[in-house]
């Protein structure tokens, strides 16, 4: 890709204390008013005149930005495998990242990053605002502010964080544990199953006990294949059977994220039963996560949950949606084995799940 890069350094005065490289791929935050009036891509490289407030972090930033800002709704695994690679082949450059990004899909894209990057040891975090930076009360400032002082805090001389997470309205989040559950509040993210990694009031107050530990053996490495021949099966009350087989029988389907009721729980109807015991006797992945937002799957805790079990459902425990179809697609897209997959995806590769 022919990117956009844009060198800033926030300080006119000594040494910048740390060196931040910012990715911005799109989404509502980037836009601003041009001398028109008209709403345009906002210019990175006049980001001090925009955020003077910038300037007390002392920082060296660099703007890499996607040639055509993508709308998050567009966004795909394409797009994850170039942000991963980004981050690869800088890694060893900056002490932070932090990624501005559409919030409609933000928690599927710090999912994926963080399935694809190993041995991750520096702050990766993703932002972005539900009102433009051109608006007057736009979140953006705030948001992108606190996330590169996130990006660039240091304890003993290490990151504090040392993994991919979500800043969002004063909270930061891990980022495979997130889900967009607001459009019309600034407060739109929330890990219902996992503690808020810190809270950014007069003083960033961090949560240790719930942050991935800095690890100084840590190597990154990187896997970039997805298999996108997956699809989330959402069941509600009197959905009927050739719904069910036509997506099922899909020419190419690989895994089925099963939406089920509370924790783990389906109709026990004969012709839906057989469905999934035909698509599992296929080799076709069935991954049981639960609708709620908080809680999980348990299987066996009620009878027709059982019945999965028994049909080769695999449990996806506290996993969110979001988390489960990206884990789902990077597996199938990297592993060569189906037991492989289907180990891994009952056990958490990287925070997204408990044990």
């Amino acid at each position: 890709m022919n990117y956009k890069i844009v060198n800033i350094k926030t300080t006119a005065g000594r040494d910048p204390d740390s060196s931040i490289l910012i990715i911005y791929t799109g989404g509502t935050f980037g836009m601003a008013y041009d001398k028109s009036g008209s709403l345009a891509p906002f210019n990175f490289g006049r980001v001090l005149e925009s955020i003077p407030e910038l300037s007390a972090l002392e920082l060296k930033l660099t703007v890499i930005s996607f040639p055509e800002p993508q709308d998050s709704s567009n966004v795909n695994h394409e797009h994850w495998i170039d942000l991963g690679y980004i981050i690869y082949e800088n890694y060893s450059q900056y002490d932070g990242f932090v990624i501005l990004h559409g919030t409609d899909t933000m928690a599927y894209s710090a999912s994926a990053l963080s399935f694809m990057l190993k041995g991750i040891n520096k702050p990766i975090i993703f932002t972005g605002a539900q009102i433009p930076i051109g608006f007057i009360r736009s979140d953006a400032r705030e948001n992108l502010i606190t996330a590169l002082e996130i990006a660039s805090s240091k304890k003993d001389g290490v990151p504090i964080i040392n993994e991919v997470c979500i800043y969002f309205n004063f909270f930061l989040l891990r980022g495979n544990r997130s889900q967009k559950i607001r459009s019309s509040t600034f407060a739109a993210f929330e890990t219902e199953n996992y503690p808020k990694l810190a809270e950014a009031g007069i003083f960033i107050e961090y949560n240790f006990a719930a942050l991935q530990p800095h690890d100084p053996d840590a190597r990154l490495s990187i896997k970039k294949k997805f298999d996108d021949n997956v699809v989330v099966l959402k069941l509600f009350p009197s959905i009927n059977q050739k719904v069910v087989k036509s997506i099922l029988k899909t020419e190419g389907l690989r895994g089925v994220v099963l939406e089920t009721y509370g924790s783990g729980n389906t109709m026990n109807y004969p012709w839906f039963l057989d469905c999934l015991k035909e698509a599992n006797d296929k080799g076709i992945v069935l991954y049981n996560v639960s609708q709620c937002s908080g809680g999980e799957v348990i299987m066996g805790r009620y009878e027709t949950s059982k019945t999965l079990s028994d049909l080769g459902v695999l449990s996806g425990g506290d996993i969110t949606t979001e988390a489960a179809v990206t884990k789902m697609m990077f597996l199938l897209g990297t592993e060569k084995k189906l037991e492989i997959v289907k180990n891994k995806l009952q056990m958490p590769l990287n925070g997204e799940m408990d044990y």
